[in-house]
């Protein structure tokens, strides 16, 4: 038996909102930026890439630094 008085679907951790809040809060999370799916995270190849950078930027001062004379 279920019912729709405030003080029962407080006390269901699963459900806190009222069916048309609900509705309204999955229709906002199904539009623009929420909407899209993304592949995951992965940090390991972040950190790849930024130490790529890093080399192939300290690499070409070298040369700049070269081809200036400083060195």
């Amino acid at each position: 038996m279920t019912s729709n008085d405030p003080e029962e679907q407080s006390s269901n951790p699963e459900n806190r909102l009222y069916p048309e809040d609900q509705a309204r809060v999955d229709a906002f999370v199904k539009r623009g930026v929420n909407s899209v799916e993304r592949k995951p995270f992965r940090p390991m190849r972040l950190l790849l890439i930024l130490i790529g950078v890093v080399v192939s930027l300290s690499i070409l001062s070298q040369l700049l630094a070269r081809w200036a004379g400083i060195y």
